[in-house]
């Protein structure tokens, strides 16, 4: 295994770090002043309207593909740390580059499995930029991190699919220009493989039946710079057999291969989120004094500090290793890994940000410091793509095999 960066690595990651410095970073309190005067919350800011311009100009643009012809043709082990770079702003950095969850699966899945229709449609507007899109699974009522309990109906009539079901913690859809929803939905719910009941669809956001009905929260947060997480409601919503992604029941595969770079790109960013929070704990150590000496001095500050690099090298490491077992052996030879950097990274960096709150005080869970945005956001990724648990229980049974 060689993860030392390949030239085109080196070159790619040099321009993004200039950029992030240049333009990201004190773009931040620009855009959060930007928001504060628009009509709506969930209107986009005319800051990230430059951002998207500038890195298009520097060629630092959807990044995430690996198809030469939608994206910049890098493999996982190559745009893992592009991704953790962005991690350092994750509220303007991944959007600014086009590389932002959840229109990088959505991107995935329509080059993947999507026609040439709904590419055209969909796929290239995304690509460039223009509409961003949500992931409609998860439902209120039914444990869905396991895709089997999806409750929502995807009824066939003549040429048309009718939806009906009620989603929540749809991430993206309150932004305005979020234009479409791909839907998990049940189209064989009596069929007798319970992995292959679940199909796809893509539906419009502005089509009859479709109800963004209220944001959710996340610890107190409604995260604007994301564009929410919705409760949608779709009652009896149509659209054509054509909309269908890939083929009747297959949902839960697409589903499958949709989250795997998913969990890399969301692990390497949780890297660059500990990173900056590091950062932050050792500027506030050697400028803060207390009882009669710097932070810094104080042991129990350098044993988080050290403790802290320690952790984010242990999982960026296994995270490296994940992205190269994905580009050699592909999702399923890397099952184990996946499963285990989805358990390690959220996990660790929680642990990361919640000293780094410590160290800042009262400074650490308010408005003035990131710290406390950051930790929610690593704390709901321990549910995210299924709850820790969940990855636990599979990954124990895999090892538990070769024993038995």
């Amino acid at each position: 295994m060689d993860f030392g960066y390949d030239t085109r690595t080196e070159e790619l990651r040099a321009r993004l770090l200039t950029f992030m410095d240049e333009h990201v970073l004190p773009a931040e309190r620009v855009a959060e002043e930007q928001r504060a005067a628009l009509a709506s919350p969930w209107d986009t800011p005319a800051v990230v309207g430059e951002l998207k311009a500038e890195a298009r100009r520097q060629g630092l643009w959807n990044l995430f593909l690996p198809d030469a012809r939608h994206g910049a043709g890098l493999t996982n082990l190559q745009y893992a740390p592009l991704a953790e770079i962005t991690g350092r702003s994750p509220h303007l950095a991944p959007t600014a580059v086009n590389c932002a969850a959840p229109d990088t699966g959505n991107m995935e899945v329509l080059a993947q499995f999507g026609t040439d229709e709904q590419q055209k449609q969909w796929l290239e507007p995304l690509l460039a930029g223009e509409i961003r899109s949500a992931f409609a699974m998860t439902e209120p009522d039914v444990a869905s991190s396991d895709a089997t309990n999806i409750t929502t109906h995807i009824r066939r009539e003549g040429d048309e699919y009718v939806v009906s079901g009620r989603k929540w913690y749809i991430s993206g859809a309150m932004n305005p220009d979020c234009k479409v929803f791909i839907v998990m939905g049940k189209t064989d719910p009596e069929g007798p493989d319970i992995r292959r009941q679940q199909s796809m669809v893509l539906v419009p956001r502005d089509a009859p039946g479709v109800e963004v009905r209220r944001a959710m929260r996340v610890y107190g947060y409604e995260d604007h710079s994301h564009g929410g997480h919705a409760e949608v409601v779709f009652d009896q919503a149509r659209v054509p057999v054509s909309n269908l992604v890939g083929e009747e029941g297959g949902g839960f595969a697409i589903a499958q291969a949709r989250l795997g770079p998913g969990r890399i790109h969301h692990c390497m960013r949780l890297i660059g989120m500990a990173e900056r929070a590091i950062e932050l704990m050792c500027r506030r150590a050697v400028e803060r004094t207390a009882f009669g000496k710097p932070l810094a001095r104080q042991g129990v500050v350098q044993e988080w500090i050290a403790d802290a690099r320690v952790a984010v090298e242990q999982v960026r490491l296994l995270v490296l290793k994940t992205a190269w077992l994905m580009d050699t052996v592909g999702n399923k030879g890397a099952h184990t890994e996946i499963q285990a950097i989805k358990i390690a990274t959220p996990r660790t960096v929680v642990g990361i940000l919640d000293q780094a709150v410590q160290l800042h005080g009262a400074g650490g869970v308010s408005q003035d410091f990131p710290l406390a945005e950051l930790w929610a956001a690593a704390r709901t990724l321990r549910l995210a793509d299924g709850p820790d648990e969940v990855h636990q229980r599979s990954l124990a049974r895999r090892e538990l095999k070769k024993y038995v």
